[in-house]
């Protein structure tokens, strides 16, 4: 009675302390005769195991969940490698380590519309959630709108630290339309920020000396890819045979999603 009484007294506590899984893991132990025969390290090595995976497990769906992804499905295991779409399947699997997130490089990914670029981007992000990296997926456009109402509303130097601090920022729509001055202005802080100390991936339908065009300002626009390019892994999706080989949209189902 009084053993039962402190196994009780030792749930409750571990509940209050949030330690859920391994109160119902303890609780397993407890009415599972077939554990006797192990020793109390063993038990205890159990027990903190089962709380270790949980906690791993809710960070992870945290990570995927704050990272707003636009296709959160992706993934690098899933990617398509038709001849077509002239992938270098060794690159996107030395990307998939995250090793790049490590050393604060980043990663262009160019592509006409339907190529797959936001797919690849997710599966990469995802592949970072993985290895306990926060991230963020975000629109260009949305990304330039977040900071201009965040100027009006005085909460711009909060909202500017969460670009800044993210490990691995992925920007979708990279260039897609013409910036403002006061955007393109933005868009350098943000670049100037994370060079050289945090990663982001950058999906557009043009090419870098495409972008110039983009921003408008020739000192911006030098400015901007002086800090991208010469620290970035470079994939190009193509689709050289359309008839063969389908597009991205075509092969997940997403005609109605950006890629």
């Amino acid at each position: 009675e009084v053993r039962k009484m402190t196994n009780e007294s030792t749930m409750n506590k571990l509940i209050e302390m949030r330690f859920t899984a391994m109160a119902d893991a303890f609780r397993i132990q407890l009415s599972d005769n077939a554990l006797n025969h192990l020793s109390f390290e063993e038990r205890l090595g159990l027990l903190v195991d089962v709380e270790y995976t949980s906690r791993k497990n809710n960070k992870f769906h945290r990570l995927i969940k704050l990272a707003k992804f636009d296709q959160p499905h992706a993934s690098v295991s899933d990617i398509n490698y038709s001849s077509g779409r002239m992938l270098n399947k060794a690159q996107i699997q030395k990307l998939s380590t995250c090793d790049y997130i490590h050393e604060a490089h980043n990663v262009i990914i160019m592509g006409a519309t339907g190529a797959g670029k936001s797919y690849l981007s997710c599966a990469l992000g995802m592949e970072a959630c993985k290895r306990f990296y926060s991230v963020k997926y975000v629109r260009l456009p949305e990304l330039v709108t977040d900071l201009a109402i965040a100027r009006g509303e005085g909460t711009y130097k909060k909202i500017f630290s969460q670009y800044k601090k993210v490990q691995l920022l992925v920007i979708d729509e990279w260039m897609l339309v013409n910036l403002t001055e006061n955007e393109a202005r933005d868009v350098l802080e943000i670049v100037q920020a994370r060079h050289k100390r945090t990663s982001t991936i950058f999906c557009s339908q043009f090419s870098p000396a495409g972008w110039h065009k983009k921003i408008g300002e020739t000192a911006l626009a030098d400015a901007i890819l002086d800090r991208i390019v010469h620290d970035s892994y470079t994939i190009e999706i193509q689709n050289k045979d359309g008839k063969a080989d389908q597009s991205m949209r075509e092969v997940y189902g997403l005609k109605n999603s950006k890629a």
